[in-house]
């Protein structure tokens, strides 16, 4: 059975991961607010992320920085001139298009056509789009229409203002990108760690763009949040680590959080699509029910960033290497994730539907390291309170667990099924008295006993 993005989006609606934004008040387009599950889902991820690249790591550090920088910083980075999407819209239905996004589409599915000449995406001329556009009669993708204004170019940045006065000196921006806040950083953090080349800044943290159009559910919107490194090296071994680089993300993707390998795939972005500032770059996709889509963006980002901010700022920027007596501006090797992309993916690669006869059972396959409730705690029956409530208080010391004493045990395991919990701990009088409990395993639903003192222990081994 073919999983489809409303079976996802049903299940995070109806089971606490996702739900829509200000919904009492009618919501706000692509506006998600993360329920008690969605929320523990992300944390674990992220947590995941920092434990492998800062906490088992010599070579890098984590730094939290201003959503709102100096507008400066904006552009000396391109963002404030060169920004921009190309917007046009539908003159029959009013529906607002990115035109490179119809192209990429129309492209996809007349596999037979010919690129634009000199394609490169949203950084193709205007006139280009436009005539492609028009020759080809692609359509509106709403009212199928081909009747489109000319494009105009949309910059992405959300702007807001700082102070009492809403004039041209008091306009900042909500940052588009973590990565500006670690390179301006980058001399900072230099001569306060001590540390040498390479070395890297981490950094978690949301990040906002004025999307033309988003959409998929949580896959692309106006405000996300990034997991972003950037790995400084000397000029030179920048290619050995773009390649290491590529391994350990796929690792991560693959190993860390569990996503099967057949849905990540990793496409390198062609020369002539590169954005100005990388030497080399590529995404990591992963197979959505709607296609496939980026996840992580992995670029060599020479020292574009680094000689922008030197320039701008007049500061120096360069770092001095003791070793060889030099100084010179680093590379930069940057892998950019999309925290709730990765969130989006874990759920689709978990979600999981086995037919048994008349029976259809459905849950949420999760590696245990990132599912959100890592032990349900169930009473066989609720007057048994007073002895399952300290077994939930000793799991709870080690995992997140959730209690449950509502319905048929059979119920409460198929709720606990459903939210992706891997194991459930089940206490009935007879095997308490007995100094037992009873395990129960999502995947498989067998079950084996347990001694109480050795509960946290068998659970933590079964979870590594």
């Amino acid at each position: 059975m073919k999983t489809e993005m409303k079976d996802i989006v049903n299940l995070c609606q109806n089971r606490g991961f996702v739900y829509q934004g200000s919904e009492i008040y009618g919501g706000l387009a692509n506006a998600w607010d993360y329920g008690p599950y969605g929320s523990l889902l992300k944390e674990n991820i992220r947590a995941l992320w920092i434990k492998e690249f800062v906490q088992k790591r010599m070579d890098l550090m984590l730094i939290d920085c201003a959503l709102i920088m100096n507008p400066k910083v904006w552009e000396a980075s391109g963002h404030v001139g060169g920004f921009a999407d190309p917007l046009m819209d539908c003159k029959s239905c009013k529906a607002r298009w990115r035109a490179d996004k119809i192209i990429d589409q129309y492209l996809l599915d007349h596999p037979e056509a010919s690129e634009p000449q000199g394609y490169a995406g949203d950084k193709t001329d205007s006139k280009v789009l436009e005539e492609y556009i028009r020759e080809q009669g692609i359509a509106c993708p709403d009212c199928e229409a081909t009747d489109f204004t000319e494009i105009r170019r949309f910059n992405l940045m959300l702007k807001t203002f700082l102070g009492v006065t809403e004039d041209a000196k008091a306009q900042a921006y909500l940052r588009p990108e973590t990565a500006q806040g670690q390179f301006v950083d980058f001399p900072s953090v230099a001569r306060s760690s001590r540390r040498k080349l390479p070395f890297g800044i981490a950094q978690v943290g949301k990040s906002f763009r004025n999307e033309i159009t988003p959409g998929n559910f949580i896959f692309r919107t106006r405000e996300f949040e990034q997991m972003e490194i950037e790995f400084f090296v000397t000029p030179g071994e920048d290619d050995a680590y773009f390649a290491e680089w590529k391994s350990e993300s796929e690792r991560f993707l693959t190993e860390v959080v569990g996503l099967k390998k057949e849905n990540i795939r990793f496409s390198p972005i062609k020369k002539e699509e590169l954005p100005h500032y990388s030497k080399e770059a590529g995404d990591f996709e992963y197979q959505y029910p709607f296609g496939w889509g980026e996840i992580e963006t992995l670029a060599n980002r020479t020292n574009y960033d680094l000689s922008a901010h030197m320039q701008h700022s007049k500061q120096d920027m360069s770092y001095f290497d003791p070793i060889n007596n030099k100084k010179f501006i680093p590379y930069v090797i940057e892998p950019a994730m999309g925290l709730g992309r990765i969130v989006l993916a874990a759920l689709c690669d978990a979600y999981t539907v086995e037919q048994k006869g008349e029976e259809t059972r459905t849950y949420l396959k999760f590696d245990p390291k990132v599912a959100p409730i890592k032990v349900g705690v169930l009473p066989v029956v609720k007057k048994i309170a007073d002895i399952a409530r300290p077994i939930y208080a000793q799991l709870s010391e080690d995992f997140v667990c959730e209690y449950d004493d509502v319905g048929s045990v059979g119920k409460r395991y198929a709720r606990f099924d459903e939210i992706g919990t891997p194991f459930c701990v089940t206490i009935d009088s007879e095997n308490y008295d007995n100094g037992m409990v009873t395990v129960r395993y999502r995947d498989s639903m067998e079950q084996e006993t347990v001694k109480i003192d050795q509960l946290n222990d068998f659970l933590r081994k079964k979870m590594r």
